[in-house]
């Protein structure tokens, strides 16, 4: 999901990584699969235009066909990776959320080595992207070390989604740390948990539980601007 401009250094050190870190992507990765299966196939997610079938073909897509993964990111080769992505979401529903469950050994952005990498941000951000697609949602209760680690991935994706902006912001994780993007003198402040600045910063403001704190235009600006990578 995400695609570097030299790090600028968090002002606050985010708690060490939790024991646990290496299981939050498996983890991630098991609710989404049992969360696909339990809405089905037809459910709105935060994904414009995408259905459950579609962000479930996405997610094997970029695991199990690299040729698309990359491609969609270049426009003329864009149409071979939707392509190929809907004919996936064509196939039996279980028979796409299976792939989902179990990823192939030799992907290379799911093997052992590199799955909590590329996957732990990811599949909570997509996991979320179901459970708020349907009204009544609430956030979930994660605990420390999965906080700490999607601080860490947010503190380098916000310099990435945010930059493009050209508004100096203050990205605050209370407890977590902080982060400054754009600038060293912020116009705007946000401030929320590390799983909603997750989604924050990843172009899911409407869905995020953010605190925005800066002049009008530019507070309006990060609420609605497309961010993200």
């Amino acid at each position: 999901m995400t695609l570097c401009p030299l790090p600028q250094r968090a002002i606050a050190r985010a708690p060490s990584y939790h024991s646990r870190v290496t299981e939050y992507a498996r983890q991630e990765r098991r609710q989404i699969a049992d969360l696909f299966l339990e809405v089905g196939p037809d459910v709105p997610t935060l994904c414009e235009g995408w259905a459950t079938r579609d962000l479930a073909a996405h997610l094997v897509v970029r695991e199990r066909r690299p040729d698309a993964a990359t491609t969609r990111l270049l426009p003329p080769l864009a149409e071979h990776a939707e392509r190929v992505r809907r004919a996936l979401a064509a196939r039996p529903y279980t028979e796409v959320v299976e792939m989902v469950r179990n990823p192939p050994w030799w992907s290379l952005v799911s093997n052992p080595l590199t799955d909590e990498l590329f996957n732990g941000l990811e599949f909570f951000i997509h996991h979320e992207d179901v459970r708020r697609g349907r009204p009544g949602w609430e956030p979930r209760g994660l605990d420390p070390g999965q906080r700490a680690a999607l601080w860490r991935g947010v503190s380098f994706t916000a310099r990435l989604g945010l930059r493009r902006l050209h508004i100096p912001v203050l990205v605050r994780a209370p407890g977590f740390g902080e982060v400054k993007v754009g600038g060293d003198t912020p116009r705007a402040t946000l401030t929320g948990d590390p799983g909603e600045l997750a989604l924050f910063v990843s172009g899911r403001q409407r869905a995020a539980r953010v605190e925005v704190d800066g002049p009008p235009d530019a507070a309006e600006r990060l609420r609605t601007a497309a961010v993200g990578l």
